[in-house]
């Protein structure tokens, strides 16, 4: 598009006849922004890109654009936690793709599968691990199909009269390369159950002192109804299915939610809901039994019955078995993790020991060993053999997270330290071991036969941005060394290996005028050869040249964030109006807190729903600058959340306006989730900026008392802190515009409709300038065509009234 007018002002004022909010009381109807923001809605989307377990063929799935809303608006059941949608007997809002082709990584044309349905909608795939079939799911009239590609043919069929049962999830997977495993619905199931005309009687909730406390969820159980349609929905019966349509039941049923098969086929590990449910917690914490069967479906162990866990205090965990898994480099030998309770010891007694990690092989007949005991909760095992695996710690109160080479072979043998730092610590994040698919299709490390070493691959975040690395390790001696790292003017990560001596690897590649594109690297000879090539997304904006720039809090803390000027500025312009989009982090240590997170050679890719839209309306945005809350000594860090955020905003403030990019008088802050929270905290305690735009946030910390992201604290052990940080106990306060924005349907935990609602009524009671919008039939994030135009309608026309006139918005509380 051509750039804007020299003088931006006369654009802000045709901005504002055209584009101003009409009347709240006005007949509501989707309204489009201006035509460069709109065509950004429309943008192609990039394909998934996925590997082939073969390493031969690259999978791309179409992306189609948003939905119309008239799919968010069909009909939905939400139950424990759960959206469903009862014509599929799947989740509901799901994300699809529309076609699918392969690309060959010796090279050649593309080629596209053609047999589909029309307009297909693909829920689901699944690769056999030979390579030669992928198995999709289909959403159909009737619910999901389970159809087959035969990859070499590039030819797909239906493969068996049944439908799929995706209550729970991924609803087949392969058991070896010509037999699938299906979670379907059982034939005689039978028609959902009706609602009574009258309620049989109230609805009883019942605690009989005992400590549950539970953060906020949505969509839970409600009552006997809702307990029945969960029941009816969830049914499930296990199936195999061969590559010539061959149907067979399994004597397998109930709420089955997960099932594992074992590497080498052989065995089923089921996880199996029971009542009773809880109105108080979503469906992953209601009882349930894991149990192994054999691969006619009979039961032949059973690993745990756990009951149901509705509250658990910070670092606290399910008593019994947790993340049970069949270990990867084995046919079929479980693992499982397992709270030790209080005064445990580790192996030598010399500290406190808190998980116990255990094995236990096919035929299940002897007692589980126990390989290793670890002082925090353990969280991964990446397997590599009897002489090695890799197994992750930590801790969520000190961010503690370390990674230790064991021999599973040697169970309670030696262990060695490799990684020891803190989560919040980018800069020593050693990488995570590279894998490559074994004999049975699983992911294992990958291996260097003769002595054994290791691959590493990270994002390697340094103060320059992030390099993405891939380095040689030796786990017997720690030492390292580096094969290759990112360098400008491209950002490229490491993807997979594509040979057995690991010398070429398939890696994804972007600079920041260039979309992600897939290559080869061959490292022996230095080659690397594109396998794709994908067009950019919104050309109106090809030459868009980001700026990360660095600065400093009042206190030194180092910021940075990612500063955008509109199409057609030069230098010397004018200041212009200018756009900070943000979000908190909160950090125990300062120097974590300064870590550069934005890297310049990352592509710019707009999300409608983010700033970036209005560089085409003429402001300039800082995206994402740090909003870092920092612990003090002996305190936690929202004992000073108010003061460190307006110290933030005053610092990237400043550093707009020494630039002379920005006009302090014309600066608008915005966020969504607990974005938006800061947004309204920042309009509250400082007169920093003219506007603010708050999208499905909180307002109201006292609606969320049993802690809100990192906050492990409940409302009763620290009231002033979530009273201090509720801008709705200041709404008296806010005297600068506030554009408020939330969908109908939200469903994540503790940005409920009702916050922003009430916090509406707050401000409109006492005189602020606000509106309030709905968007319906939206969650969390908006979806729907309609509502990603209508949001960057409302939000254009707010910036283009507010922000237009250099008035200084009246003084309010800068506590």
């Amino acid at each position: 598009m051509a750039p804007l007018p020299l003088r931006p002002a006369f654009a802000f004022l045709a901005l504002v006849a055209t584009l101003a909010p009409g009347r709240a009381d006005e007949a509501p109807t989707f309204r489009r922004p201006s035509a460069a923001l709109a065509a950004l809605v429309d943008a192609t989307l990039s394909p998934t890109v996925v590997l082939s377990p073969d390493r031969t063929r690259l999978l791309l799935l179409d992306r189609p654009g948003a939905p119309d809303l008239a799919e968010l608006a069909a009909p939905e059941l939400k139950l424990a936690g759960l959206r469903l949608d009862p014509a599929t007997n799947g989740r509901s809002r799901e994300a699809v793709h529309t076609g699918l082709a392969f690309q060959p990584i010796a090279g050649g044309p593309l080629v596209r599968v053609n047999s589909l349905p029309p307009n297909p909608r693909i829920s689901g795939y699944e690769w056999s691990r030979d390579g030669r079939h992928l198995a999709l799911a289909l959403l159909g009239d009737r619910g999901i199909e389970l159809w087959l590609v035969d990859v070499a043919a590039a030819t797909a069929r239906r493969l068996a009269a049944t439908f799929l049962n995706a209550t729970f999830g991924e609803p087949m997977v392969w058991l070896d390369d010509s037999t699938l495993l299906l979670r379907r619905i059982p034939a005689t199931r039978g028609a959902a159950p009706a609602p009574g005309q009258v309620p049989a009687g109230p609805v009883v909730q019942e605690n009989r002192g005992r400590k549950a406390g539970a953060r906020t969820f949505d969509g839970l159980l409600g009552n006997s109804h809702d307990e029945a349609l969960f029941a009816h929905y969830g049914d499930t019966e296990l199936a195999r299915v061969t590559l010539d349509g061959q149907l067979t039941a399994l004597p397998v049923r109930g709420l089955i939610t997960s099932v594992q098969p074992s590497p080498d086929g052989t065995h089923l590990l089921v996880e199996t809901l029971r009542r009773p449910f809880s109105y108080l917690v979503p469906y992953s914490r209601f009882p349930v039994d894991i149990t192994v069967h054999d691969r006619a479906g009979r039961k032949v162990h059973s690993v745990a019955s756990l009951p149901l866990n509705e509250g658990m205090a910070t670092n606290a965990v399910r008593p019994g078995p947790r993340g049970v898994a069949w270990r990867a480099d084995a046919p079929a030998t479980l693992s499982w993790v397992r709270d030790l309770g209080r005064g445990a010891k580790l192996a030598d007694g010399s500290t406190q020991a808190r998980d116990a990690w255990f094995t236990l092989a096919a035929p299940f007949s002897g007692p589980p060993v126990e390989q290793q005991r670890f002082e925090y909760r353990v969280t991964g095992v990446q397997w590599g053999g009897d002489d090695l695996a890799l197994v992750t710690e930590s801790w969520t109160t000190t961010r503690r997270l370390r990674t230790w080479r064991v021999a599973p072979g040697k169970p309670g043998g030696e262990r060695t330290l490799l990684s020891d730092r803190t989560s919040e610590d980018r800069y020593r994040d050693p990488g995570r071991g590279a894998t490559v698919r074994n004999a049975f299709g699983r992911l294992v490390l990958a291996r260097r036969p003769a002595d054994g070493r290791i691959f590493l691959t990270g994002a390697g975040a340094s103060p320059e941005g992030d390099r993405p690395f891939l380095d040689e390790y030796d786990p017997a001696t720690r030492a390292s060394r580096r094969l290759w790292r990112s360098a400008p003017p491209h950002y490229e990560e490491f993807v997979a290996f594509l040979d057995a001596d690991f010398s070429r690897a398939l890696v994804m590649r972007e600079s920041a005028d260039r979309p992600a594109d897939f290559l080869v690297r061959d490292y022996a000879k230095g080659e690397l050869r594109p396998l794709t090539s994908f067009p950019h997304p919104h050309p109106q904006l090809t030459g868009l040249t980001p700026e990360v720039i660095r600065y400093q809090r009042a206190d030194g803390l180092e910021l940075s964030g990612t500063l955008y000027l509109p199409p057609g500025h030069r230098a010397g312009d004018p200041p212009r109006p200018a756009l900070l989009w943000a979000y908190p982090r909160e950090f125990l240590d300062p120097e974590n807190a300064g870590q550069m997170k934005a890297t310049p050679e990352r592509f710019t890719r707009i999300s409608v729903s983010g700033p970036l839209p209005f560089l085409l309306a003429g402001y300039v945005v800082l995206n994402d600058p740090a909003m870092p809350i920092v612990a003090e000594k002996g305190k936690k860090p929202n004992d000073t959340y108010l003061p460190q955020l307006v110290a933030n905003a005053r610092a990237a403030i400043d550093e707009l306006v020494r630039r002379g990019v920005a006009d302090p008088k014309r600066i608008a802050i915005g966020g969504h989730s607990y974005g938006a929270f800061m947004t309204a905290n920042l309009l509250a305690h400082s007169d920093l900026f003219r506007a603010g735009i708050a999208r499905s946030g909180a307002y109201n910390r006292t609606l969320t008392p049993f802690g809100f992201q990192s906050e492990q604290r409940t409302f009763w052990q620290a009231p002033e802190v979530y009273n201090e940080m509720s801008p709705f106990h200041y709404a008296d306060k806010i005297k600068a515009p506030l554009l408020l924005i939330h969908g109908a349907a939200d469903n994540n935990s503790g940005t409920f409709p009702v916050q922003t609602e009430r916090f509406y009524a707050a401000l409109k009671g006492h005189g602020a300038t606000a509106r309030y919008v709905v968007l319906p039939h939206e969650s969390h994030g908006y979806r729907a065509r309609e509502s990603l135009l209508h949001v960057l309608w409302e939000t254009e026309a707010w910036l283009a009234e507010h922000l237009q006139a250099a008035a200084k918005p009246a003084a309010s509380s800068t506590r």
